[in-house]
């Protein structure tokens, strides 16, 4: 427990200390915002602050700080130390400095972003990507939530309809009057989660492994995993420590700021805030698979169950979601189940909306098309949604294929992390600011990608030291790249 509370003091301290660092460094001033500037009714709209950290708040957080992080947890308790500096170093601060770098371009989207700092290739690279990225997402968080509610109450293709239907109105409808109403309410049941569980943590004051008991990997001797701590923790953690998925979202509440000053608590707040619900949910998978936990919250039935299978592991038995309905349930009681109901199948389908929305924006962007019309913004939106569909009938037939394809989803979102970064890094440089702040965060993710490209089955499958090799020399490669570059912009 002690790794625990010092790991939330430090996230606190972090947003307290370093993200006025950070700030500080950015100089956010009072010039006019793209709220103020371009206001439209659709997308460019005033919000109050509020509303504005509570919706990104669930727009980056979805289930991704409570699966990943109890699966980073089978790692041991490194995870605690990612959680904390990938955080308040990596995370948090490539959320302030990209969606900061938005909002003072119009709330320009990701790939805009990227293609004015890194280059036009750059820009088309990002623009097939992130739409790639958007439309799995949203396509593939359909149909698991259908599953779940079906098994509560009717038929699952209704279920799907009626998610389906949901996407589209938060797509084409103005963001104050579905995201703007529906969001923060799911976002205030997720901290209550949170807190609750957090509470019941301190009051049981269980006996926990802690950071000093050992950083190697607790998973391949106790849980029977066969993936190396090095890449695999950094890539299954990314909500909760760092992820590029963030900065596709954050343009969509720079376009509803009425002062950059509100940067900080929206966008490293709101990531510090995703920092501590994965810290919560990595002690309670430490308790879980480590302590013991798991005979205490079970039934007699399941654990009897599960000791009968002696060859079966306890990540194979006892997967992210099983979890959290379990301790949920035993912990905060009725209640509880209805806020894991929220949690397991709201937070996807509210991300999976955001993400199809994000998809429109890309090609509004790209193809320079407004979008104060409903007109023009079903005319976008039909090739996302019949992708979609596409992609969402692919699952129906192969439900087997969501592991699979999610392995190469949570890659992709830290690709896109480290060409955040690199970002970050170049604009930080070109102002003559401190650039070392985005630029070692851009170096380490950037090896971790590519180790991961090299060395995991699901991809090229190399030998691990080859890989790191590789990694290596694609990342010095990366550096001399971004020394080369003209200091300030022509």
């Amino acid at each position: 427990m002690i790794s625990f509370l010092i790991s939330l003091v430090a996230l606190v301290v972090g947003y307290m200390v370093y993200g006025r660092v950070v700030e500080r460094v950015f100089g956010p001033d009072d010039r006019e915002t793209p709220a103020l500037r371009k206001a439209d009714g659709i997308d460019y709209i005033v919000l109050p602050g509020w509303r504005i950290f509570m919706i990104q708040f669930l727009n980056i957080a979805g289930t991704g700080p409570i699966f990943g992080a109890i699966m980073g947890m089978w790692f041991g308790p490194a995870a605690y130390l990612w959680i904390v500096l990938g955080c308040i170093f990596g995370g948090a601060v490539h959320d302030y400095i990209s969606g900061m770098l938005s909002l003072r371009n119009d709330g320009q989207g990701l790939a805009e972003l990227t293609g004015h700092y890194l280059g036009p290739v750059a820009r088309k690279f990002l623009i097939v990507f992130t739409m790639m990225m958007m439309v799995l997402v949203g396509a593939f968080f359909v149909y698991c939530p259908a599953i779940i509610l079906s098994g509560i109450w009717g038929d699952r293709m209704m279920w799907v309809f009626i998610i389906f239907a949901y996407y589209i109105a938060t797509t084409m409808m103005p963001i104050d009057k579905v995201i703007g109403r529906v969001y923060p309410l799911f976002a205030m049941s997720m901290l209550f989660m949170v807190v609750a569980l957090g509470l019941v943590l301190a009051i049981k004051h269980l006996e926990l492994p802690e950071v000093w008991d050992g950083l190697g990997n607790w998973g391949a001797e106790r849980l029977g995993l066969k993936q190396t701590i090095f890449p695999a923790l950094f890539v299954t953690i990314a909500c909760g420590a760092v992820s590029g998925f963030h900065a596709t979202q954050s343009p969509m509440m720079a376009r509803c700021m009425k002062s950059e000053r509100q940067g900080r608590p929206i966008f490293y707040g709101a990531m510090i805030t995703e920092g501590i619900v994965a810290l919560v949910w990595a002690t309670i998978s430490s308790y879980f698979f480590f302590s013991g936990g798991w005979r205490e919250v079970c039934s007699p039935e399941v654990v009897a169950k599960f000791e009968g299978q002696t060859a079966l592991s306890l990540i194979q038995f006892f997967d992210a979601p099983t979890v959290v309905n379990i301790i949920c349930s035993s912990w905060l009681g009725t209640f509880g189940s209805i806020l894991a109901l929220l949690g397991i199948v709201a937070a996807p389908i509210t991300t999976g909306g955001s993400s199809f929305r994000t998809a429109r924006l890309i090609l509004s962007e790209a193809f320079g098309l407004k979008q104060t019309s409903m007109h023009s913004r079903l005319l976008l939106s039909l090739p996302v949604f019949a992708v979609g569909i596409a992609l969402l009938a692919w699952q129906i037939g192969n439900p087997s294929g969501f592991g699979t394809v999610w392995q190469y989803v949570a890659w992709g979102t830290q690709v896109m992390a480290a060409i955040t970064l690199w970002m970050c890094s170049v604009y930080l440089r070109q102002e003559g600011k401190c650039y070392w702040m985005t630029l070692l965060p851009a170096m380490f993710m950037t090896m971790v990608v590519m180790d991961f490209f090299f060395v995991s089955p699901t991809i090229l499958g190399l030998d691990y030291w080859l890989s790191l090799l590789l990694a290596s020399v694609f990342t010095l490669v990366a550096v001399l790249r971004f020394a080369i570059r003209p200091k300030r912009k022509a």
